[in-house]
């Protein structure tokens, strides 16, 4: 079973010749396409016709990087403006999944901006292992990551956010999105579901708010706690969902503590967490403006795109 051509499309307004500069200028290229993380053009012959051949080099980690060969040539569409770009590449390395692929970026004028779009393919290595390796699990990842880097270009273009910025902001949002959601659910099931007896349920029984029924009431809390760690998770674009979060996480360990002011003096009271879940909530909330989204983008051509 063939897999289906990586394609991704977009929609940026900037000037064709600016998108043109940052796409095929290697000292750009390399800062906002997350497959690479260094691109070098070879020494090219006067005759035009020939492609331009390149190097490339993508850190894997541990220490481990993956270099390859390719070339690229231009083609420009006098009557309708267009602009075509294709490649080849490939890499003679036995570690890296890919052994050789081709492909183009289109380059469309339409009204104040222009349509980006890439479509490629490529052979495996490693026989029918890299064939399910790569269907199952690199395919996927790397459309999303050509995704993510068009739209990281897009914020570059259109709002001039350079990507080593939009590159930060992403780590900084999703780990403070991820402690903030472990947070929720340990908050939710630990104390509350697992083992009330361990402090939560005599917090309760010592306000005497919920007389006989506070276990019921624990598991309330708990069941809450949880959606709102899977809600972070769908939401976690909305600013105001952090907002929300913060009133709540306010409210509960005060509304604990008036009933019972000596829970102050415990150097474990209820705002020890809740204050630590504010600052990642209001961390998480900041970063979200133009933080790039590879589903901005079209991975699906249309009639008028190929």
């Amino acid at each position: 079973m063939r897999n289906k051509p990586i394609y991704v499309e977009t929609e940026i307004a900037a000037d064709l010749e600016e998108l043109w500069h940052h796409t095929q200028s290697p000292e750009l290229h390399q800062q906002w396409d997350l497959r690479f993380s260094e691109i070098a053009y070879l020494p090219k012959s006067d005759d035009e016709d020939l492609p331009q051949r390149f190097l490339y080099r993508t850190r894997i980690g541990f220490g481990m990087a993956v270099s390859g060969t390719g070339e690229t040539k231009s083609i420009f569409h006098k009557r309708s403006g267009e602009r075509t770009s294709t490649l080849r590449f490939g890499s003679g390395q036995r570690v890296s999944l890919i052994k050789e692929g081709s492909g183009f970026w289109k380059y469309r004028p339409q009204g104040d901006g222009v349509v980006f779009l890439t479509q490629y393919d490529y052979e495996t290595r490693w026989g029918a292992a890299g064939q399910c390796f790569d269907r199952i699990v690199f395919r996927p990842l790397f459309g999303y990551a050509t995704a993510w880097s068009f739209d990281a270009l897009r914020i570059w273009l259109e709002e001039r956010i350079p990507p080593s910025v939009s590159i930060q902001r992403a780590i900084l949002h999703y780990v403070s999105l991820t402690l903030l959601v472990v947070l929720w659910l340990y908050e939710g099931i630990v104390p509350k579901l697992l083992y009330p007896e361990q402090g939560e349920m005599a917090m309760l029984e010592q306000l005497g708010w919920f007389a006989g029924l506070e276990r019921i009431v624990l598991q309330l809390l708990g069941a809450g706690e949880i959606v709102i760690a899977l809600l972070t998770i769908k939401w976690h674009r909305k600013p105001s969902l952090f907002v929300w979060q913060s009133v709540l996480l306010l409210l509960l360990p005060l509304g604990a503590m008036i009933g019972n002011p000596s829970m102050i003096q415990s150097p474990f009271n209820p705002l020890t967490l809740s204050v630590p879940m504010i600052a990642l909530a209001f961390i998480t909330a900041l970063t979200v403006r133009q933080l790039p989204q590879a589903s901005r983008c079209l991975r699906k051509p249309n009639e008028r795109s190929v």
